[in-house]
């Protein structure tokens, strides 16, 4: 599920720099290439969402300003966060109808992206839009960088998982107005998507319209949550008011060098990259 665009840079820091994009937010997360033990984190939230134009002016002064960032990395990867992408059937891909495929669920203009993610053990395709300022962004900074669309590198986490249980696992993942919900039954994928939320209500809402449709009941079910949840807030506790069993994911997720910290379930996605 690779998209890589290369030059001559070569470096020799044995870091790797991922970096999480979304319109009301950008992380930063610095790890050590082979332990994948993380060495530097930061993040910054909008109070409002931005444009494309306007993540690169922030992005660029996090570069200028952030001395952890100014630096050459072994590895470099961008993962798009919180964008409209939809799920394509491997049999029923054609690389030439990309557009065909998002234009149902999201506004697509004349000069846009369009991009996907593979999924080769699974027969999954992902496509979506990255944006195109930020990639150029990245390739004149470090040159060779990797990019992805955040619901791929969970949905091989969850399939990877998953792909031998008997029992059907739901997982949430929470991002600061949105987030994913994947089901998976009989080692299978039942469903994989994505909602906007404003507030806790809005939250259980579609989670638990999502478990009707699905004919789930929630009083059995195994939910794992991951992201920007914990324990006490508003977001957990409403979740755990309407369902019985709910946890954090453990090792079958995280880097040996994360499954002991506090708030290991966070940055899931950087930190499986």
């Amino acid at each position: 599920m690779t998209h890589q665009t290369t030059n001559n840079i070569i470096t020799n820091t044995n870091t790797r720099l991922s970096v999480q994009i979304t319109l009301t937010g950008l992380s930063f997360l610095v790890t050590h290439a082979q332990t994948k033990e993380t060495t530097y984190f930061t993040e910054k939230k909008f109070d409002a969402p931005r444009t494309p134009e306007e993540l690169l002016i922030e992005l660029e002064a996090i570069f200028s300003t952030d001395k952890a960032l100014q630096q050459n990395f072994d590895d470099v990867n961008l993962v798009y966060a919180g964008s409209p992408y939809t799920l394509v059937p491997a049999a029923l891909f054609d690389e030439n109808k990309l557009s065909d495929y998002l234009k149902f669920n999201t506004r697509i203009l004349a000069n846009d992206f369009i991009a996907f993610d593979n999924l080769d053990n699974y027969d999954i395709k992902i496509v979506y839009i990255p944006w195109v300022n930020i990639n150029n962004y990245l390739f004149d900074k470090f040159g060779s960088f990797q990019y992805y669309n955040a619901i791929s590198i969970l949905l091989k986490l969850v399939m990877d998982a998953e792909k031998y249980s008997p029992a059907t696992a739901v997982y949430i993942h929470v991002l600061s107005d949105s987030f994913d919900l994947l089901v998976m039954k009989n080692g299978k994928l039942e469903l994989c998507n994505s909602y906007p939320f404003k507030t806790p209500e809005d939250l259980i809402y579609y989670i638990l319209f999502s478990f009707e449709q699905l004919n789930l009941n929630p009083d059995t079910l195994d939910v794992k949550l991951f992201g920007k949840i914990d324990v006490g807030d508003s977001n957990y506790e409403i979740i755990y008011k309407y369902v019985r069993h709910v946890s954090f994911p453990g090792k079958e997720f995280l880097p040996k060098s994360e499954i002991k910290n506090e708030g290991a379930h966070h940055n899931v996605v950087l930190k499986s990259l």
